[in-house]
């Protein structure tokens, strides 16, 4: 009795939250494979761009912040539902748009209807599922989101072939539609065991978080190196790609398609050794700096200009990145638990907020460099150069950060 009750609730709790973070990350990145056919056939620019892909991570960051309060007081079902019927008309709206205007209005709609995929699934996790699980359906969720960024790849790609962008919008908006539906229908209802607290008290806890110095210790790394290579895996991969190794758009698409499946198996073995490896006095920050460590190795390799299996590069690229996910519970590990949900958010808040500025500045940087005369290879090159020095002077900052004695 007690097996058959935990698939029903693994059937109907799970599956739909797993499915609209699916969709989370398959609109964060299909921006990479379709930005090349955006840029030719409205004719933008590098700035345009990113401005328009980046409107994505702002209005999901600006979401960050209310959102544990409207979790708390609503519930992740009707929330979550909600916010995806947001999603589906930014798609709707960024297929029919003509300009720069209309497709940042259409992405900037569908990062706020996507900004709770997360949160939620995590809020429902921990009102229907014991303490014990948490861990692997961490791991399962993050999967599924993996899974959305290796269909962005070469899948989509593949897509282009046989329909135009705006059809596939218009395709991806009843898809976020059914999801919505099925979420609200299937979810079943659950309240926490206690009243959420006050707004008042809930807005105390938040500023809590953003004057601690822990927090502080963890925010250049969030920015720099979590929201930079959500910038670079979003767009600017694949226009390196083209661009400096003079890929085609497919063979581009491919290479993602290899980082995404890396991204996906690393998630996976994070969830299932992090915790032996942890007893064994490798602990969560060893493997957070680590594997950011060989992230920023394995970028210079690339921003130097080095070819020559660049299928693997881009691969190790995506693998060792994933570690960066362990800055999250190793961020809210500084604060009771009470506020390790606003400690969550606040965190993603900066995250989102590193990669709405880096896309675009990244794109704005790359225009100014091909308005200096510099080639447009040797104009990514600087732009990722630039990116790499940054990223570094965090992971920095954050070693030297950790080395200071915590006030009592």
């Amino acid at each position: 009795m007690a097996k058959d009750y935990f698939v029903v609730i693994w059937l109907r709790l799970f599956l739909p939250f797993a499915g609209a973070y699916f969709l989370s990350y398959l609109y964060r990145t299909a921006n990479a494979v379709i930005g090349p056919v955006l840029s030719n056939e409205l004719a933008l620019g590098a700035g345009s761009l990113g401005l328009l892909t980046s409107a994505y991570f702002l209005t999901f960051a600006a979401a960050q912040l209310p959102l544990g309060m409207l979790l708390d007081r609503f519930g992740a079902r009707r929330v979550e539902a909600g916010l995806l019927l947001i999603a589906a008309s930014g798609a709707a709206v960024f297929a029919l748009g003509q300009d720069v205007a209309g497709l940042a209005l259409g992405r900037g709609l569908i990062g706020l209807g996507v900004s709770a995929c997360l949160m939620a699934a995590f809020k429902a996790f921990s009102l229907w599922f014991p303490a014990n699980r948490q861990a692997s359906l961490t791991g399962w969720i993050m999967t599924a989101g993996g899974l959305g960024a290796l269909v962005a790849s070469r899948p989509l790609e593949h897509a282009l072939t046989f329909a135009g962008w705006r059809e596939i919008f218009f395709a991806l908006a009843g898809l976020t539609l059914l999801v919505a539906v099925w979420l609200f229908v299937s979810v079943p209802e659950r309240r926490a065991a206690s009243e959420p607290e006050p707004l008042a008290a809930q807005w105390s806890g938040v500023r809590q978080v953003f004057v601690s110095r822990h927090f502080w210790r963890f925010v250049p790394l969030g920015v720099m190196l979590i929201g930079g290579f959500m910038a670079v895996q979003s767009l600017w991969s694949v226009a390196w790609l083209m661009q400096v190794n003079g890929f085609p758009r497919a063979v581009a698409a491919d290479h993602i398609a290899g980082m995404s499946g890396a991204m996906l198996l690393a998630y996976v073995l994070i969830g299932l050794l992090a915790t032996g490896l942890a007893q064994r006095g490798v602990t969560p920050v060893r493997l957070l700096v680590g594997g950011l460590t060989l992230s920023l190795l394995t970028m210079a390799v690339i921003v130097s200009g080095y070819s020559s299996h660049s299928y693997l590069l881009w691969i190790a690229y995506g693998t060792f990145s994933s570690f960066g996910t362990l800055a999250y519970s190793q961020a809210a590990a500084g604060f009771p638990l009470t506020l390790a949900g606003r400690a969550n958010t606040a965190f993603n808040l900066m995250v989102f907020i590193g990669a709405f500025g880096l896309q675009w500045g990244l794109g704005l940087l790359i225009d100014g460099l091909k308005d200096l005369g510099h080639p447009v290879a040797r104009a990514h090159q600087l732009a990722f150069a630039v990116l790499l020095a940054l990223q570094t002077m965090a992971l920095l900052w954050f070693l030297i950060a950790g080395r200071q004695p915590r006030r009592p």
